[in-house]
């Protein structure tokens, strides 16, 4: 098939037209969605009627199926999870800005989340290009930031007695806290994307603890400055979900926040995770 794309944001996101994805894809086509991602590093694909067996597939056809730690799968599929939030819920998931899994030694390439039911306004997504995040900065930080390891764990969200488990009442995402999330995971504060070969930056607010080697407390200045500068609008496009939308991101250079701002309306979704590799220093 003929892809249709047609960018976002100037500073990432694309949507693409042209896929049915309730069948598997051709060499062709797969390799035509891998090009738009890893150039685009988020896709959008709407008017998608998928079952959780294409979703599936599609994302063993992306690079194979990886879980989700302490977040409860669904029943009978221990690679999906159900993103969910009620009309009376008070918060949704994945509320804060954050790249999935960066506290596993091996976290995910991508990530897939196809939309089943979507609020009448509200409930977007907004994503960040830390490639342009990495750019801008200053010559002198940058040179720093390329000598520096983090520490990464996800004790603080869903350690047992973490947010997540305290506030869980308040949301219908499962969640499974546990006292192994707060186990640590040490990788390059600069990484170099496997297959486009750029430079990123890998540190992100809910899960990045302190630059190896260093205190909380003397980690959390430069952070902060990082944080602050990572999410420059300049730097963003903003995802407008509509019922069968699958949108598919790169974990590997990117973060996102799911907003919350839909109180009353229903909003429910199904993700998988793409198998990644260890991240690898600039």
């Amino acid at each position: 098939m003929t892809l249709k794309i047609s960018r976002l944001s100037g500073a990432l996101g694309a949507e693409v037209r042209g896929l049915d994805l309730s069948r598997a894809l051709s060499s062709g086509d797969l390799g035509a969605l891998k090009e738009a991602l890893i150039e685009h590093l988020v896709v959008t694909l709407p008017d998608q009627a998928m079952s959780l067996d294409d979703l599936e597939r599609l994302t063993d056809q992306l690079g194979g199926r990886t879980v989700t730690p302490f977040v409860k799968p669904l029943p009978d599929r221990p690679y999906v999870i159900r993103v969910l939030k009620e009309r009376e819920d008070k918060l949704n998931f994945a509320n804060a800005w954050h790249t999935d899994l960066s506290y596993l030694p091996e976290p995910p390439s991508f990530t897939l989340l196809h939309a089943r039911e979507v609020p009448d306004y509200g409930g977007d997504t907004v994503f960040q290009n830390q490639y342009l995040a990495f750019e801008t900065l200053s010559g002198g930080l940058k040179a720093t930031l390329r000598t520096l390891r983090a520490v990464h764990s996800a004790g603080a969200a869903y350690g047992t007695g973490g947010y997540l488990d305290r506030v869980k009442h308040k949301m219908s995402t499962e969640i499974a806290p546990s006292d192994e999330a707060f186990q640590e995971c040490v990788h390059p504060v600069v990484v170099r994307h496997p297959e486009s070969r750029r430079e990123a930056l890998y540190v992100n607010p809910v899960y990045t603890m302190r630059f190896d080697g260093w205190s909380v407390a003397e980690s959390q200045a430069l952070l902060q400055h990082i944080y602050r500068h990572q999410t420059n609008e300049n730097f963003t496009c903003r995802v407008r979900w509509r019922t069968n939308m699958l949108t598919i991101w790169d974990n590997r250079a990117t973060q996102h926040n799911a907003l919350n701002d839909y109180h009353g309306q229903r909003r429910e979704m199904f993700r998988t995770s793409v198998a990644g590799g260890r991240p690898q220093a600039a």
